[in-house]
C-alpha cells in the first residue's frame, strides 16, 4: 500500500485536464476531478500537507475494510483525499437518492454509509461532514445510476442531505467469534 510522502505534489495538469498527483520516482496519479469540480488554489503546485497525509489515514483505514484490492484501495484513497481538500463547494443532490433516516445522526469523516434510490443500492465513504449535509464518494466498483441518465463511477464524490443516508460501519467490520466447545 502506498504510503504518504512530503514529496509528493498536488498539480493540475492542462495536457489531461485533470488534478495530478505526482508520487515521485517517476510515478503520477490522475484524479477524478477535472478543471470545472475543482478549487481555483488546484491549479498550480501544491504540497501534500499533513492534512492530506492525515486524511489518507483515515480512508484508507476504512477502505482496508471494503475487500477491494490493494490498488483499488490506494486508488480510492487518493481520490478521496483529492476531493476533500480540492472538490469545489457543491450543493446537496439530494434529490436522486431515497429519504432513509431522519437527519438527526451526523456522519463522521471516514464513516460508510448506505444511498439508494429506485435504480441503485451502494456504498459511500464520508469525505466532508456539513451541518446537514456532507460530501460522500461512492466505494463500489460498479457504478451508481442516479437516474436513467446519470451515474457516478467508483470514487467520484456527490454531496447528499444527511436524511438520505444510513451510517453502515458495523456492515464492515469484522465481529469476533467466540469458539466454545
Amino acid at each position: 500500500m502506498l504510503k504518504p510522502n512530503d514529496k509528493w505534489t498536488w498539480y493540475y495538469d492542462d495536457a489531461e485536464q485533470h488534478l495530478m498527483l505526482d508520487l515521485g520516482d517517476d510515478m503520477v496519479f490522475k484524479t477524478n476531478l477535472p478543471r470545472k469540480l475543482v478549487v481555483d488554489c488546484a491549479i498550480g503546485v501544491n504540497e501534500f500537507s499533513v492534512d492530506d497525509a492525515s486524511a489518507f489515514q483515515t480512508y484508507k483505514e476504512q477502505i482496508a475494510l471494503l475487500g477491494l484490492s490493494e490498488p483499488r484501495q490506494a486508488e480510492l484513497a487518493l481520490y478521496c483525499v483529492a476531493a476533500k481538500r480540492f472538490h469545489k463547494p457543491v450543493q446537496p443532490k439530494s434529490w436522486f437518492f431515497d429519504n432513509l433516516s431522519d437527519g438527526q445522526m451526523t456522519p463522521e469523516e471516514g464513516d460508510l454509509i448506505r444511498l439508494s434510490n429506485s435504480y441503485s443500492d451502494g456504498y459511500f465513504i464520508v469525505l466532508e461532514v456539513g451541518e446537514c449535509a456532507s460530501l460522500c464518494a461512492s466505494v463500489c466498483l460498479e457504478e451508481f445510476a442516479l437516474n436513467g441518465s446519470k451515474c457516478l463511477q467508483f470514487g467520484q464524490a456527490i454531496k447528499v442531505m444527511h436524511d438520505r443516508l444510513v451510517i453502515c460501519n458495523h456492515h464492515f467490520h469484522a465481529q469476533p467469534i467466540a469458539l466454545v466447545s
